[in-house]
């Protein structure tokens, strides 16, 4: 076996130094973990003292910015771990900045980035990406490299203070030139239009890679809701796409209207899954649906632009396609030769919160 067979594996020695950033050591210094004497858990170790357990998380002002990461490269994060308490709807936005960039590479409500828009309700999912696991631990696999620095910060929309548990681990270590920075796109229509497609990404200049795609979708109408095609403009693509889906389910790699004796039959699996929310019943309108799907063995590249839509179809009476108007929200996930120097408008909280 060639060393290269090993490169991503955890059998080849490298020579990168691990780190590790939470409030209990907020610049992830080398040998000054858990030094804090004040915090959210000092009350609790006030027999036992520096050392044990004092600053466990942090609490998050209302309308307040918080910086959870400061990072000088090069390096690159290889996972994410927080839990929220008390944080109502989308209130929180989590943006990523890349090499001292001012746009934010990454801008998503934190429900949304770990692909469970449904908060407080979070539900437990696995796949490789992205894990929910209980209760509410949100953990997040993408692998992104940055150059020079890196900036995480989340922003409190809401009126009352929120606590967060975090841990953002990483490797410093060179950087190979051809990485690509990690970007995360938000968009909502609510609802969408008639006869109008949901645009998942757009605007994104440069050479890159889709990696995935979240979607929060709510059914405004009785019936199946998911014949739409999903569409991907690649490299100067105007009227038609090179790749088109023949199917909202299709895309999501499930089938037949993910009907299972009928019923909607939930599924997580490491590249795609669908999770039906209440209220019950198959074909009802007022349903809600998480799904995902990772394009981690199957990049979709691009060298010059990329843009994505996705219809959204259900069937009306003479067995005709029923363009609908529901609620959609979307992540897009995808590997940039840049960090961002645009991204879409950032919906302002009411139109963010899901009622």
């Amino acid at each position: 076996m060639t060393e290269n067979a090993l490169l991503t594996g955890s059998a080849l020695i490298g020579t990168g130094k691990s780190r590790s950033i939470s409030p209990e050591n907020t610049d992830g210094a080398k040998g000054l973990g858990g030094m804090a004497t004040h915090g959210t858990g000092e009350g609790c170790a006030r027999e036992l003292g520096q050392g044990w357990k004092v600053s466990p998380s942090v609490r998050i002002d209302p309308h307040t910015l918080y910086t959870m990461a400061e990072i000088e490269g090069p390096g690159v994060i290889n996972h994410i771990w927080l839990t929220p308490a008390g944080i109502p709807g989308r209130y929180a936005i989590l943006r990523f900045y890349w090499d001292g960039a001012e746009v934010p590479s990454v801008e998503v409500p934190l429900g949304d980035f770990f692909a469970n828009a449904y908060v407080p309700d979070f539900t437990q999912m696995s796949s490789l990406a992205v894990c929910v696991n209980p209760r509410n631990g949100l953990n997040c696999y993408w692998q992104m490299p940055f150059k020079k620095s890196c900036r995480i910060t989340v922003e409190n929309l809401a009126d009352d203070v929120f606590t967060l548990y975090y841990q953002i681990d990483y490797t410093l270590d060179d950087v190979p030139a051809r990485a690509g920075y990690f970007h995360a796109h938000f968009r909502r229509s609510n609802p969408l239009p008639y006869k109008e497609v949901h645009t998942l990404l757009d605007g994104v200049k440069g050479a890159g890679q889709y990696v995935g795609t979240y979607m929060a979708w709510g059914v405004n109408n009785n019936g199946w809701w998911g014949e739409g095609e999903i569409k991907f403009y690649l490299d100067g693509d105007r009227d038609f796409p090179t790749i088109c889906g023949t199917g909202t389910e299709d895309y999501f790699c499930g089938a037949y209207n993910f009907d299972n004796e009928h019923r909607y039959e939930r599924f997580a699996t490491p590249y795609t899954g669908m999770i039906p929310y209440a209220p019950d019943g198959l074909y009802r309108a007022n349903q809600r649906f998480s799904l995902y799907r990772w394009h981690l063995a199957d990049p979709i590249r691009f060298a010059e632009d990329v843009r994505v839509t996705i219809q959204a179809l259900g069937w009306r009476s003479g067995g005709r396609y029923l363009p609908l108007q529901d609620d959609i929200s979307s992540t897009a996930y995808f590997y940039l030769d840049h960090p961002s120097e645009t991204k879409p408008e950032l919906p302002d909280r009411d139109t963010l919160e899901i009622i």
